[in-house]
């Protein structure tokens, strides 16, 4: 008798600890704290450009757990040991952000990670990269990921000038900055839109607002009917609620965004 094929077990993740090396602001929106220290040698690198990792943050209460909450590897250095990770800040709202606000050296932090998602495929025709501050971490890694003369076009929606920070990107590429105060959920969508129809394989990026993904997926999957492999799409955050809340929502059915062909 064949016994039954075991199912597979997945490693866990490792877990360790850090230390704040350094702080920058990138914008009046958007803080890098640098990460080092002895815990940086369990750190298992992955190749994807928007790989994340869990941070565990402790809230005033004594009694209480650490809190984790996920962000996107921006770079690592494994000459220097550092991890760099950006984070969108709202003055006091949140938990993250403040932190890495007032973040100094030395601080410790409990990492866990790295998990893995998108990066570029080389034989694509052409790429677009869209989304707000929140992506801006994953669309840069991306874009120092593609090959010389790779056609790009990136969106990225922020609320005001002073909001946007520094953003290298290879020669030939050019990033538009999309200003809404307003926070249109369609703004990225239309933009999209002007874009035009793709009939060449291209891959897109898209990741940011919930509800402004909700829509852009209504566009891309919907109405244009782009291969779904073709795209990576998915809500950071969403406006409004809080980081738990949100969590919670991703895992309660939503119904279907679109109608299936």
């Amino acid at each position: 008798m064949t016994s039954a094929p075991q199912p597979s077990v997945r490693k866990p993740k490792p877990t360790f600890t850090l230390e704040v090396i350094a702080q920058q602001w990138l914008s009046p929106s958007l803080v890098r704290v640098t990460f080092g220290g002895e815990g940086f040698a369990l750190f298992e690198d992955r190749p994807e450009t928007d790989k994340y990792i869990k941070l565990g943050f402790t809230t005033p209460a004594p009694e209480s757990h650490p809190v984790t909450r996920t962000y996107t590897v921006r770079s690592v250095d494994h000459a220097a040991r550092t991890i760099d990770v950006d984070f969108v800040v709202h003055g006091a709202e949140g938990l993250a952000g403040p932190w890495a606000e007032s973040a100094r050296a030395g601080e410790p932090i409990v990492m866990r990670g790295p998990g893995g998602g998108f990066r570029p495929d080389p034989a694509a025709d052409r790429y677009l990269f869209v989304g707000d501050l929140s992506a801006v971490p994953a669309i840069s890694a991306a874009l120092e990921s593609l090959n010389v003369g790779a056609n790009v076009s990136v969106f990225i929606e922020v609320e005001s000038e002073a909001a946007i920070p520094p953003m290298p990107a290879p020669l030939g590429v050019r990033v538009e900055w999309i200003v809404d105060p307003e926070h249109r959920t369609e703004t990225l969508a239309n933009r999209v839109r002007e874009w035009g129809k793709p009939i060449d394989d291209v891959q897109i990026f898209a990741h940011g607002e919930r509800e402004s993904m909700k829509v852009l997926r209504r566009l891309v999957n919907g109405e244009w009917q782009l291969p779904r492999q073709r795209l990576s799409l998915s809500g950071y955050w969403a406006r409004g609620r809080t980081e738990d809340r949100f969590q919670q929502e991703k895992r309660e059915p939503i119904g279907q965004i679109f109608p299936e062909s």
